[in-house]
């Protein structure tokens, strides 16, 4: 049976190259980002299988991801209805509705909801800078709940990724390095101990403005800063590395 897309208002059928997926976004609702792609490539993840869970999913690009990478069941959690369905009808579209599950919920809830320590794996690329005041925040109620932590701090992240995890299992992150302290700090709160960290740098001889970091449930000291990953070559293309990632070149 062929499954026929029903696209609304200004979305759009977008191409995952590397993975021959395709994905609705919507440029007034939810596009994803470069973010999501690397955090997707950064985690480890079981081959054959695993229960793995994505929180803040926007329109499930990280499962989408992941799906090529594992055989495992994989579980999206998005508090936005709008993009919630998105992410539904991409997963039908791409028929891996037997792989991916979404739920439409509060990543607050899901341990209670779905049970503590359940998944192996907890990815989590989680809304980057703290709640403006009224006036300052985007006018558009998607994006403005996507990029602010009206819904969800980075400790409420922390806590429920530690939460869904069983010893041992483990919890990738992508943000902005100038919230590495934070991390940190509330990784070991609440007992995942950071294991990997990646920098993500715009061009050569500029600052990082990504970070990718992976924690162990419960597991020892021993950090291990991996070589970093240059998005773009000086003539604005993309370094090799990246269009590897991208496009499966």
């Amino acid at each position: 049976m062929v499954f026929v897309v029903k696209l609304k208002e200004d979305e759009r059928l977008d191409y995952l190259l590397a993975e021959n997926l395709r994905i609705i976004q919507s440029p007034s609702v939810f596009a994803f980002s470069l973010d999501a792609v690397l955090l997707a490539r950064f985690v480890y993840v079981p081959i054959q299988k695993g229960n793995l869970i994505d929180l803040c999913s926007g329109n499930g690009v990280i499962p989408l991801f992941l799906s090529a990478r594992t055989k495992g069941k994989i579980t999206g959690v998005e508090i936005q209805e709008r993009l919630y369905d998105m992410a539904v009808r991409s997963i039908e579209y791409n028929k891996l509705d037997e792989q991916i599950t979404m739920v439409h919920g509060d990543i607050k809830e899901m341990p209670q909801t779905l049970g503590y320590g359940k998944f192996d794996i907890v990815t989590c690329n989680p809304p980057y800078f703290t709640t403006p005041p009224q006036g300052e925040i985007n006018l558009n109620e998607h994006l403005a709940i996507a990029r602010h932590e009206i819904h969800c701090t980075l400790e409420d992240a922390i806590k429920a990724a530690s939460d869904l995890l069983r010893q041992g299992g483990k919890a990738a992150f992508v943000h902005r390095p100038g919230r590495l302290l934070d991390m940190v700090t509330l990784m070991r709160k609440y007992r995942l101990e950071p294991k990997r960290l990646q920098f993500v740098y715009p061009k050569q001889g500029k600052e990082a403005n990504t970070m990718l970091v992976e924690a162990i449930k419960d597991g020892s000291p021993d950090l291990k800063i991996i070589p970093p990953l240059t998005v773009y070559q000086e003539n604005g293309e993309y370094t090799k590395e990246i269009s590897e990632i991208l496009y499966g070149e």
